[in-house]
């Protein structure tokens, strides 16, 4: 039987598992998916070779960017955005000819968030610097839209922080992406710590989290009046688009 499976630590709220399994039963494919929580990278290798009828991987926190020299290939979009979050293992004869890696968070998120951009939204506040902001950083610029780095730490000229953020930073960055863990379940009173009270109706708050539906940080923009969506559907379509990259050359 086909495997696939998804490696991080730790995956206690892994969507990919139950996801997959149902879309194997309900579709009759002969697969099952696993998932893989291991607490370091090194353990990479022991998995592809302990299960030889792998055909896929997913990756999440905190390997996105770890997993890289492991790998044979990157897409055009992984190579650009430095994180992989779909990895295709290939085999001749039993053994692995070739590891290719993708990255379908760029993609879901595109689509997810292009129907709700308007001709106002033009810059936008990227919370955070891991692998899924890096792809929410460059899926933006691939929409047109000028993106800026919010860290918790100076990292660069380029790179603002939470204290440095002002009314004028609120005010001409219309769309606000939280790519950080702060607010998911159980931590659902923690929000990231941005002037909330600078937000108007023009503003566009998105959440990667999914988990509560609907988070403080989402809470605290709709109270501005802004459009706020959480991560479900951009979880959805990366999922079915590293399903797609399993399945083609």
């Amino acid at each position: 039987m086909d495997q696939y499976g998804l490696i991080g630590y730790p995956l206690k709220h892994s969507f990919s598992k139950g996801y997959f399994n149902d879309k194997f039963e309900a579709e009759q494919i002969g697969a099952e998916y696993i998932n893989f929580e291991i607490p370091s990278i090194r353990e990479f290798k022991t998995i592809l070779k302990a299960h030889p009828n792998l055909k896929g991987l997913n990756v999440t926190i905190p390997y996105k960017e770890q997993v890289i020299p492991y790998l044979d290939q990157l897409s055009e979009n992984a190579k650009l955005i430095g994180a992989v979050n779909v990895i295709k293992i290939e085999r001749s004869k039993g053994k692995i000819k070739k590891l290719t890696g993708f990255n379908s968070d760029i993609i879901g998120f595109k689509q997810s968030i292009e129907p709700l951009l308007q001709p106002h939204h033009r810059k936008a506040l990227v919370l955070g610097t891991g692998g899924a902001a890096k792809a929410i950083y460059y899926g933006l610029q691939q929409l047109g839209i000028a993106p800026t780095y919010v860290a918790r730490e100076k990292q660069s000229d380029t790179v603002l922080t939470y204290n440095e953020l002002n009314a004028y930073d609120i005010e001409t960055h219309t769309i606000i992406v939280n790519c950080t863990p702060v607010g998911m379940w159980p931590h659902v009173d923690e929000c990231p710590k941005i002037p909330y009270e600078h937000l108007t109706a023009e503003h566009l708050l998105y959440d990667l989290l999914y988990n509560p539906n609907e988070t403080l940080f989402m809470k605290s923009g709709a109270k501005q009046g802004a459009t706020v969506k959480n991560g479900l559907e951009m979880l959805l379509l990366q999922a079915f688009v590293g399903w797609e990259f399993w399945q083609h050359p």
